[in-house]
């Protein structure tokens, strides 16, 4: 499993993510200021999952119909530090909580949700 960081994910998390051994890619890292659909397109070539805050991405998805990326992870819940998406995502990944391939998954405060596609 490997991830796409965008632009508003906290570059904190994505180090958090990458010192438990994750592999994650960063939109602030390598080209900042590009579009939605760019992520999309680089996700899809790179067999990527994006790692996102921004709902929009469920608006391109399903109601635009983008061409999907392998997956995404919107956190709708930003807890209260910076490494908070990092630190879940980790603890998801290592207990094998849930399937993240092709799907639409939202993290909110108190519950994950997940949308097939």
């Amino acid at each position: 499993m490997k991830f796409l960081a965008i632009e508003n994910f906290p570059v904190p998390s994505v180090r958090t993510l990458r010192a438990l051994g994750i592999e994650v890619a960063s939109i602030t890292e390598t080209t900042p200021g590009i579009s939605d659909k760019e992520v999309i397109q680089i996700a899809q070539k790179e067999n990527l999952i994006i790692l996102t805050f921004d709902k929009d991405y469920g608006e391109l998805i399903f109601r635009h119909s983008v061409h999907n990326p392998p997956a995404v992870v919107f956190f709708r819940f930003k807890g209260t530090t910076p490494v908070f998406a990092g630190d879940l995502l980790g603890v998801i990944i290592k207990e094998n909580r849930i399937k993240l391939e092709n799907t639409f998954t939202v993290i909110e405060e108190n519950n994950i949700r997940q949308r097939q596609y």
